[in-house]
Formats: structure tokens, sequence, C-alpha cells
């Protein structure tokens, strides 16, 4: 599976902004699906994740009310919406694809993913 992240850019303290991640390859509906973030100097970092059905996520305790996390299976796109951003949020964000179709987990470890996005800029003035 191919994936291509869109959406970041700059934005206010208290903001919002909609991510996109366009996957190629039907088999992407069997995945579950996540958002990683990583900061300038800083480790990658879990987001959320979502399954495959789309009925179940998780999120890192720092974006719980804050981010969503949806999928249009129908249209091979996964998205995060972002809500009341705050500086802490700027970071690069990646979408990624788990690595076992079909699956009822919500992986949130980096190495439970088969493929990556590019990444897009998120960056967050205050």
């Amino acid at each position: 599976v191919q994936l291509q992240a869109s959406g970041g850019g700059l934005v206010q303290a208290g903001g919002s902004l909609r991510l996109s991640c366009s996957a190629s390859g039907s088999n992407f509906r069997r995945d579950a699906v996540g958002w990683f973030r990583q900061a300038l100097g800083k480790e990658r970092e879990f987001v959320a994740t979502l399954n495959w059905r789309g009925g179940s996520t998780k999120y890192v305790d720092s974006v719980k009310g804050r981010f969503t996390i949806s999928r249009d299976n129908a249209e091979n796109t996964v998205y995060l919406q972002m809500n009341s951003l705050i500086p802490e949020d700027t970071a690069v964000y990646y979408c990624a694809a788990g690595r076992v179709p079909l699956s009822t987990m919500l992986p949130t470890s980096e190495y439970e993913y088969r493929d990556w996005g590019q990444g897009t800029l998120v960056t967050v003035s205050s």
C-alpha cells in the first residue's frame, strides 16, 4: 500500500486542521490505520489509530477530546481532524497502515505498521 499524507500547514493556537491520508490498493480497507507524529529532536510517537471496520479507536492521552480519526473506505482515505491545536502539537505527522489485515487490534507501536506515508508538517503558533 502506498500512502500519501496531506493537509498540514501553519495554524494559530486554538485553530483546527484536517489531515488526509490517501491510499492506493483496495487491500487498505482491511488494515488498521494510524497517525504518528515526530517533533523536531524527538522520537516519533503514536497519536491515533482506527481499526479496519472503523468502529474502534485509540488516542494518546494528550490529544483525547481534541483529535478525531476516521476513515472513508470507499475513498481509501483516512482523516485526522485536529481541533484546539496547541504549540506542542507541532510536528511532522505520518499515516500508516497496520501489518495484520482484518485484525481487531488497535496498534500503537510503529513496529505494528507495515506501510508509511511521507509525512505532512503541522506548525502551531502561539
